[in-house]
This record gives C-alpha cells, sequence and structure tokens, in this order.
C-alpha cells in the first residue's frame, strides 16, 4: 500500500472520511456529555466511564484538529487539481472571497445571477479538470468584480 495520493480525488476521499470521523466523534462526545448531566441529576451508578469535563474538552480539542487535518487535505487536493490550469489556488480564495461579498451586497438578480454562475463554472472547470473552461468564467468573474468595485468606488 503506498502512503501518498497520486490524485485529488484520493486526497478529497480521505478527507470525507476524517471529516465524517470529525462528526461521528462529535456525536459520542456529545452523547457522553449527555449521559453525564443525566448521571449527575440521578443515582449516580453507571457501567459505562464518565466523561470528565478534562476529558471531554481533550475529545473536543483532538475533534478540532482533526477537522483542521481534514480541511488541510482539502487544500492539497484543490491545489494538487490546479497543477496545469493556469491559476493558483491563492488567487482563486481570494476572488472567490471577493465573490461572496459581492453576493452578500448585490441588489440585482440579473448580476447575482452573473457571478454566481461564473464561480460554479469555475469550480465545475477544476473539478473537471477542464482548464480550456476555466479562463472564460474566470475573466468574466474578475471584470464582474472589478465593475461592481469601481461603482462602489466612483
Amino acid at each position: 500500500m503506498s502512503l501518498t495520493a497520486d490524485l485529488p480525488q484520493d486526497l478529497e476521499a480521505l478527507a470525507d472520511s476524517l471529516s465524517a470521523s470529525a462528526d461521528a466523534l462529535h456525536e459520542r462526545i456529545m452523547r457522553g456529555i449527555r449521559r453525564q448531566q443525566r448521571l449527575d441529576g440521578g443515582d449516580g451508578v453507571d457501567v459505562a466511564t464518565p466523561l470528565t469535563q478534562g476529558a471531554a474538552q481533550a475529545l473536543f480539542e483532538n475533534e478540532v484538529a482533526l477537522r483542521q487535518q481534514a480541511n488541510s487535505l482539502y487544500v492539497d487536493a484543490a491545489s494538487h487539481s490546479l497543477e496545469g490550469m493556469g491559476v493558483n489556488l491563492p488567487e482563486l480564495l481570494r476572488l472567490a472571497a471577493q465573490a461572496r461579498e459581492a453576493i452578500r451586497r448585490i441588489d440585482r438578480v440579473k448580476e447575482l445571477a452573473g457571478v454566481s454562475a461564473d464561480l460554479l463554472a469555475m469550480a465545475a472547470a477544476i473539478a473537471a479538470a477542464r482548464p480550456e473552461h476555466l479562463a472564460a468564467p474566470l475573466q468574466s468573474l474578475k471584470k464582474q468584480l472589478a465593475a461592481r468595485q469601481a461603482r462602489g468606488s466612483a
């Protein structure tokens, strides 16, 4: 078994699995906390090991760390899938943040549709590893965001 993932899908699948594990850990922690709360108000008899506040805190820290690792793998998968596409992840993250802020403030439906369609087309081109389909929505999104910025500062 190789310890290296060659495909973005491999990294994403691992990240999905780690996220699901973090979800399961969170559910288990919450179940333990609820059980402990019932015990503290009840007769104090329990066959399971009680979940102390310190243990719950340590498990929550593990959950957060697990989610951070999963998120890191998602970023690695995205970066890997961008190879050879002529765009880098920091630029895409910046554009996505600008688009998200624009979406929050857009009043016109037509403009909202244009920005969201460009984001969707950009994401689809990256997910499909089709660099030939990336340039048009990327340029259109940049143009729309620049026009909004120019109108806002004018």
